[in-house]
């Protein structure tokens, strides 16, 4: 009897182990289903976004194009407002972004809306922000790289309904909020929007507001800039969670209708995978000296040309390249 037990005991083991095996392996397969399926979705309406640059895809400062994986590089981020009527709208909003791939680190810098700078499109000096107006993305490139004298390898374009959008998808973002301000709100026939300071959890309407309000800001462009600045670290801080991890495929699907950019679906995967332990403490912010002019009539910020001298050479260290390599080369014989 004793034996007959043992076998009937073995038996059942046998079984039980053999069905975890079944259902570990029907775990794997669904999961692999489901990130198929997923990389499917996400490679579908993120390729949507993609849109190349007039240049191709190198710098007119870099001898050959950047492998994203490998190299250190730059993006350039604009918040952009269209116009009803047509045509180009002007860039709300400037960031350029230099990312070092191998130790992980980021350095953000927001660029004034009035900062004075050469516009070849346009043939003379204007607000860095009407060289969208001439000639888009490419004529604002231009305008930052011989701003900076770095080179842009990658943009992103938003629309400010994208923006909502993909703050929602994301949960929302917390900021610490500097003071009390109201602002108005996009939606017709709401009340304005309260801020209270301290820290606050927004949403896509709300981190809209809190990053466009400048004329109640006692430090007017800069202290939205900086706004701004904290809406993007909050904004990467919960892309890297788990909760928005599994999102991917729903947050690719706004940013296919409301993102253009060079950058392919295949090198931001890759890039996301890479950086799927980042810290937004690693975002070392930084600030754009200058002065308030008056040309002409016309108000402008003027950099100091001693502090950009070195924030260039701070963020083409960070890039680890020689912007006049180009040159250079072309001025040899």
């Amino acid at each position: 009897m004793e034996r007959k037990q043992m076998k009937r005991v073995k038996k059942k083991r046998r079984l039980f182990l053999r069905r975890i095996l079944f259902f570990a392996i029907l775990l794997f397969l669904v999961i692999a289903g489901y990130m198929g399926y997923v990389l499917f979705e996400t490679f579908q309406a993120a390729s949507g976004s993609y849109s190349e640059l007039a240049r191709g895809d190198k710098s007119k400062l870099r001898t050959e194009a950047v492998e994203i994986s490998e190299d250190p590089f730059s993006i350039i981020l604009l918040g952009v407002e269209n116009y009803s009527s047509g045509g180009n709208g002007r860039t709300d909003s400037i960031m350029v972004a230099t990312i070092n791939p191998k130790d992980q680190t980021v350095k953000l810098l927001s660029i004034p809306r009035d900062t004075r700078v050469y516009i070849e499109e346009e043939g003379e000096e204007d607000k860095i922000n009407h060289a969208y107006v001439y000639g888009g993305k490419d004529a604002t490139i231009n305008a930052v790289e011989d701003l900076l004298d770095i080179p842009i390898d990658y943009y992103a374009t938003v629309n400010f309904e994208g923006f909502k959008e993909i703050i929602d998808e994301i949960g929302g973002v917390t900021v610490e909020v500097p003071f009390d301000f109201t602002e108005k709100s996009d939606i017709k026939g709401k009340d304005r929007i309260e801020f209270h300071e301290g820290t606050m959890t927004l949403n896509g309407e709300e981190a809209l507001a809190y990053a466009r309000m400048r004329k109640q800001d006692p430090r007017g462009d800069f202290g939205r800039n900086d706004r701004q600045k904290q809406i993007i670290t909050a904004a990467v801080s919960s892309i890297f969670t788990p909760k928005n991890l599994l999102k991917v495929d729903e947050i690719a699907s706004h940013v296919g209708d409301n993102i253009e950019t060079n950058m392919r679906v295949s090198e931001g995967l890759g890039l996301q995978s890479q950086f799927s332990n980042f810290k937004s403490s690693a975002i070392e912010q930084l600030k754009l000296e200058g002065s308030d002019e008056y040309i002409g009539g016309t108000y402008y910020f003027v950099p100091d040309e001693m502090q950009l001298i070195e924030l260039s050479t701070e963020l083409e260290n960070h890039l680890k390249q020689t912007t006049g390599a180009v040159e250079d080369e072309s001025n040899e014989g």
